[in-house]
């Protein structure tokens, strides 16, 4: 073997192995962001049902904000659910009861309130202007988290209308 054949093999020998490390890298990365992914989807998607079940057990809505929302649960007690973007958290309170967190890394949450009668032709209901014609409220989130690449959100927006079902 010459010294020319061996600088060719191992020029060849060079590239292949970092056409196999890129490879390793990449599908590592994906795996992580795939990994992300589900784990943030599956906490915001139980997070969506548990709130939705508690919201249509409850009465009626006391108040609301973009941020905050007040119910009168069915036992008597307050059922509050606070979005603290500072923290990124979305915190139930209930009466007699310690907080609860239901979302961490949560980059942005809104509430919206609505009337039971929906707009001619359309599937959307007519906004209310007050807690007390609140037949319907709407939640809307998107979580995010850091992972050793980058920040990685989840794919589309959770997003939900739940009928309070006692009003």
């Amino acid at each position: 073997m010459t010294l020319v054949e061996f600088m060719i093999s191992g020029s060849i020998a060079a590239i292949l192995l970092s056409a196999v490390a890129m490879l390793t890298f990449y599908t590592g990365r994906s795996f992580a962001s795939m990994a992300n992914y589900i784990e943030l989807d599956q906490h915001s998607r139980g997070t969506l049902d548990q709130m939705s079940q508690q919201i249509r057990q409850t009465t009626k809505l006391l108040s609301a904000t973009s941020q905050k929302l007040v119910f009168l649960d069915h036992d008597g007690s307050n059922l509050t659910y606070v979005y603290n973007p500072t923290n990124r958290t979305l915190i139930r309170q209930k009466t007699g009861q310690p907080d609860k967190v239901l979302l961490t890394g949560c980059d942005n949450l809104e509430f919206n309130i609505f009337q039971r009668n929906p707009i001619n032709g359309t599937y959307n209901q007519y906004p209310t202007a007050n807690a007390a014609t609140c037949k319907l409220v709407q939640l809307r989130w998107t979580c995010s988290r850091d992972n050793i690449y980058s920040r990685f959100n989840t794919e589309s927006v959770q997003s939900a209308r739940i009928v309070i079902r006692k009003q």
